[in-house]
């Protein structure tokens, strides 16, 4: 059974930094890419950024490139999102989300498809 299990997320002030983690447990491939997604209240889920865990290759939304850095840790099958310089438009709840059906590299592709396995979400909140 898949599962992805978040941790971290909170109240920060503008400017602040938060690191969410993801942790994978179930697969047995080899390839698989792992999404961060975030959604506000009242709007559209949004894919934030992707990685390859076999290569590591990377993706990043033009709203959070250059503040984020999403990065992996193949030993302990989790993937951590670093937040920096955050603004008060990134709060929004945060997902994390997987499917072994997606072959595809890790690129704005991989934010539009319709993931199966998702994490239980965290709250981040940028405030003063």
């Amino acid at each position: 059974q898949v599962q992805l299990v978040q941790s971290g997320g909170g109240l920060v002030q503008p400017g602040g930094s938060l690191r969410l983690s993801c942790a994978v447990s179930g697969f047995t491939l080899d390839y698989y890419v792992i999404g961060w997604f975030r959604q506000a209240p009242g709007k559209e889920r949004e894919g934030v950024s992707c990685i390859s865990i076999s290569d590591g290759s990377t993706y990043y939304a033009d709203s959070v490139k250059g503040r984020f850095t999403i990065s992996r840790d193949n030993a302990k099958s989790t993937v951590y999102l670093q937040m920096n310089s955050l603004k008060p438009e990134d709060t929004a709840v945060y997902y994390c989300a997987t499917d072994p059906k997606y072959l595809g590299q890790c690129t704005v592709v991989a934010l539009l498809w319709r993931y199966d396995y998702w994490g239980q979400g965290t709250q981040v909140t940028v405030s003063s």
